[in-house]
């Protein structure tokens, strides 16, 4: 198993992985990226213009990975920056809000047009957004859960507000990727690949420790699959 820790910021960066996040409008990916990057909220947080990203530089394997996590806003005008937006992104976090059943309803049109811009072999993460407000709960787990093993997805529930999963999210999708990358196993164009290897990320599972135990403590809210 990988072990991942902070970063020291003097260290060379052995590799650059960009992470994009889409979504509708709305469902937390600012705040996802705020709480991952800085560890903030905000409840004041306004609509992304166009497109930002942060960064974070994490050690995996005794390697220093630099995380580049996109976002850009969900709005249909914005839809044109797409193609520069998903160039050279290795993973994928599809973000609905899990109180918002349109939100996820959407997903299998995000899906469509990131396999549609971005390299097949991405490592892509199903999450559902605001767990904290389960009262509220419009996105059964089960139909997200059946949505993500059909597309061969990982999965898990997410609050940015309370800062459930978060970091277990981004770092679950980040030393996946590690895992791949560091076997030469993702290719920018499948060119390279003359053994057959595209593929492999399918029925990968990543176990995330004391995972269950913890979601148990907090009642259940938020759930982790793969």
């Amino acid at each position: 198993m990988s072990s991942i820790r902070g970063g020291d910021f003097n260290q060379k960066i052995d590799y650059v992985f960009k992470v994009v996040l889409i979504g509708d409008s709305a469902v937390g990916k600012s705040q996802l990226l705020a709480r991952f990057s800085r560890n903030q909220f905000s409840l004041d947080s306004k609509a992304t213009i166009g497109v930002e990203f942060q960064t974070k530089t994490l050690v995996v394997d005794n390697k220093t990975v630099k995380a580049q996590i996109w976002d850009t806003a969900g709005q249909e005008r914005y839809r044109a920056v797409t193609s520069a937006y998903y160039r050279g992104a290795v993973g994928a976090m599809l973000v609905y809000d899990m109180t918002k059943r349109q939100s996820f309803d959407n997903m299998a049109r995000w899906l469509e047009e990131l396999r549609g811009n971005a390299d097949k072999n991405i490592v892509v993460m199903l999450i559902g957004n605001k767990c904290d407000l389960g009262n509220l709960r419009a996105v059964p787990m089960e139909d997200a859960q059946g949505f993500a093993q059909r597309e061969s997805l990982f999965f898990m529930e997410t609050s940015a507000l309370e800062s459930t999963n978060v970091e277990t999210a981004f770092l679950t999708i980040l030393t996946e990727i590690y895992g791949i990358i560091s076997k030469k196993t993702l290719s920018a164009n499948d060119e390279s690949d003359a053994n057959g290897s595209a593929g492999l990320l399918k029925g990968t599972r990543i176990i995330v420790p004391n995972q269950e135990q913890e979601t148990q403590k907090k009642g259940g809210c938020c759930g982790v699959s793969s």
